[in-house]
């Protein structure tokens, strides 16, 4: 094993055989859902049977991430925040997905998609998978991760062990902080069931006895503070043998509920979580200001409905009946639990405890030689194209050009468009700065990036404050692409800069997502993104764009072309090899395009990390179509489109993933390498994440994903030859 890759914790416990669930399906290599039936060879394209569900798929990409919870090539720490992030995934794809189908259902929408698949069969189907997986994570945390970690001094106290004097200072920690800020909230004809915050911890508490008021016990519901971290360490001379312990919120007030309900008798106490429908939606003909509808929006997220209710595994049946019924659910909505019901509050332990042995090791991000060189990113852009892959090479460079450009006398403008970002983050702030420093400063600011809508509504408020011009977009059309243009005077004439990229202008998810950025003084490129940033700010007829590729005009028409050109050059027995590198693979045409280019013989490797609707390995349709998945310490993103073209190659980055939504509903852009040493370079990342045996999960033609393994091969990690090969440090 590479020195790199050996853990430095012991494994964790194996699972005892005959336990309840067997113990195979804590540590499994094969995930994923088979189709109804094989298709026929000689099907029609657009037959369902060639395409996978795309909400069942999106379900496995969860599955996958929590494998790296069991995955001893992950340091522990990391491995738990694997399974942490699965709790989180699996709360937005109840939120949005789940929610989705529901709705489809209740109004009797009976649409299919590609596969063909009725809503409520698919339901039905998440339904069993999820209860399957969230049981087995369980599993995994109280029978793996927790015994790993006490093993290196990290140790969860449940209530029945807390020592006298953890009791004493829980005791102490409950009448000073919790009870000053909690509000229960009786049962009764007076009182009704409450309204509660989608995902927020509650508890159901039986009463016995009379109140004050002469009042019967009944049943109360107990919202727990919302402003109280919900892992609480205890204090060092509280710890046994050397140990950092935690106590969870959760079991502080079940300990001292009666409390809560003076004279009363607790009868019972039992946790909750309710995840409601938090998709938002906007009707552009009914809407004459973005920025207030989004605002109404946002409140009412916190209050949709039902779609998925998580219960202690201790909770009577009656009790959790009389909640399924308040909240309008089914039983298959309803999820036990062995633990905290709100496992993503977990995450907070990552950041506090300072163990870096059991943590990836920490890196410097590295920088190309035409930047370390340089004193002026803007003057060594001016010399040549610079590629950035990200988080192996620092973001820290995009922040500098437009951070230069801010302060530079000769800069007369700036463009910028922002998805995803922080209110305080470099990007912005240097964008204030610009705008007082007096130059021309434009942002086009996609207000409805989904969970980032309130941090956008506060960042658009601060920019116009400081004087630039604030632009929404277009009202049908998020805009998702990721493009920086610079005006600056040189020598009596005016020069472009541009900035176009794969991800996000955020520098914290630049440390942790796989990205591209292109920073180029291209004049065509350039002039490409300065007549994209028109048509975004004013109106007119699409505008005729050089060398970008620009949905949703262009884009998925110059896609499929290009598929389709390397069927032809198979067709007439030359080399044909296409790789696409993106999240999702949803969309139908894109799709019979690769079918065509595989019935043709075209060698077609798609590394898809998230959804894909496509089947390969197929007779006769797909045998030459290759599908993986790299799941491991970097959430990989960038989109990468290669072309073999033959022997007259192209290489393409782009903001879009191969779906619909960013094919027509959105404002994307795809740009291609025009230097052939980047365009090379990439292609050389690609072909590393083509030979990973470490990270990577092949996709079969029945649905599941098998985790590669080394054998008696070499490993390879993708991810970590990156690192080693572009980092600084590592």
């Amino acid at each position: 094993m590479d020195e790199s890759r050996r853990p430095d914790t012991p494994s964790a416990p194996e699972i005892a055989p005959g336990s309840e669930v067997p113990a195979p399906r804590l540590n499994q290599t094969r995930t994923g859902i088979k189709p109804k039936a094989m298709p026929d060879p000689e099907a029609d394209l657009g037959d369902p049977g060639l395409y996978f569900n795309r909400e069942l798929s999106h379900l496995q990409f969860n599955v996958r991430v929590l494998e790296q919870a069991l995955d001893e090539a992950h340091p522990l720490l990391n491995r738990l925040m694997f399974l942490l992030i699965f709790s989180s995934n699996m709360d937005e794809f109840f939120e949005i997905r789940v929610a989705g189908l529901k709705n489809q259902v209740a109004l009797g929408d009976e649409t299919t998609g590609s596969d063909g698949r009725l809503p409520r069969s698919v339901l039905a189907e998440i339904a069993q998978i999820a209860h399957e997986q969230v049981e087995r994570q369980y599993r995994i945390l109280n029978e793996a991760l927790i015994p790993a970690l006490e093993t290196q001094g990290l140790r969860f106290r449940r209530r029945g062990d807390w020592t006298d004097a953890q009791r004493a200072w829980v005791r102490d920690y409950f009448e000073t902080e919790i009870m000053p800020v909690i509000s229960p909230i009786g049962l009764d004809p007076s009182h009704p069931f409450p309204r509660l915050v989608n995902k927020s911890l509650n508890f159901i508490v039986e009463l016995e006895g009379k109140d004050a008021f002469g009042r019967e016990g009944g049943m109360a519901i107990l919202p727990a503070p919302r402003s109280l971290p919900r892992v609480i360490a205890l204090p060092d001379d509280l710890c046994e043998g050397g140990f950092t312990e935690y106590v969870f919120l959760s079991s502080m007030i079940h300990a001292h509920a009666e409390e809560v309900f003076p004279g009363m008798t607790v009868r019972g106490c039992y946790q909750f979580r309710l995840t409601r429908n938090a998709d938002m939606s906007v009707d552009p003909e009914d809407v004459s200001d973005l920025a207030s509808a989004l605002r109404g929006e946002l409140l009412s997220r916190r209050y949709g409905s039902g779609v998925r209710l998580e219960v202690a595994d201790n909770c009577p049946e009656d009790l959790a009946d009389f909640l399924i019924k308040q909240f309008e659910l089914e039983a298959s909505d309803l999820y036990r639990v062995n633990g905290p019901v709100n496992l993503t509050r977990m995450m907070s332990v990552l950041g506090e405890v300072e163990r870096p042995e059991l943590c990836y090791r920490s890196f410097t991000p590295g920088l190309p030689k035409a930047l370390s060189k340089r004193d002026s990113v803007l003057q060594a852009v001016a010399e040549g194209d610079i590629l950035l892959h990200h988080p192996f090479q620092s973001f820290s460079p995009v922040e500098e050009m437009l951070r230069e450009a801010a302060r530079d006398p000769d800069v007369l403008a700036i463009k910028q468009t922002l998805y995803r970002t922080g209110a305080d983050s470099p990007i912005v702030n240097a964008l204030v700065e610009a705008a007082g420093n007096g130059k021309e400063v434009t942002v086009v600011i996609e207000l409805r990036a989904r969970f980032d809508e309130a941090d956008n509504l506060a960042l658009a408020s601060r920019l116009q404050e400081a004087g630039a011009i604030v632009i929404y977009g277009v009202m049908a059309y998020k805009t998702h692409a990721k493009m920086m243009h610079i005006v600056r005077r040189e020598k009596g004439q005016l020069r472009h800069y541009a900035h176009l990229g794969t991800g996000n202008y955020h520098s914290k998810t630049a440390k942790l997502y796989t990205d591209y950025s292109l920073l180029t003084a291209n004049p065509t490129l350039c002039a490409d993104v300065h007549k994209v940033f028109q048509q975004l700010s004013g109106m007119g007829r699409a505008r005729q764009i050089e060398k970008l590729l620009h949905a949703p005009f262009t884009l998925h028409e110059r896609l499929v072309a290009m598929i389709d050109r390397e069927a032809e050059h198979a067709r007439k027995g030359k080399r044909a090899h296409l790789i696409i590198k993106c999240n999702s693979l949803t969309e139908p045409k894109l799709i019979q395009a690769l079918y065509r280019a595989s019935q043709a013989g075209v060698e077609c490797d798609l590394i898809i990390r998230g959804m894909c609707c496509l089947r390969p390995g197929l007779p006769g349709i797909s045998e030459s179509i290759r599908v993986r998945s790299i799941i491991g310490r970097f959430l990989e993103h960038n989109r990468v489109f290669h072309f073999h073209n033959d022997g007259k190659p192209e290489t393409w980055g782009s903001s879009a993933d191969f779906m619909a939504r960013n094919m027509f509903h959105r404002v994307e852009t795809c740009f291609p390498l025009l230097d052939k040493k980047l365009a090379a370079r990439v292609r050389k990342d690609l072909e590393t994440y083509l030979v990973d045996n470490c990270q990577s999960w092949l996709l079969q033609g029945d649905g599941t994903y098998v985790k590669q393994a080394p054998g008696d091969a070499a490993p390879i990690s993708a991810q970590e030859t990156l690192l080693y090969a572009y980092a600084a440090r590592a």
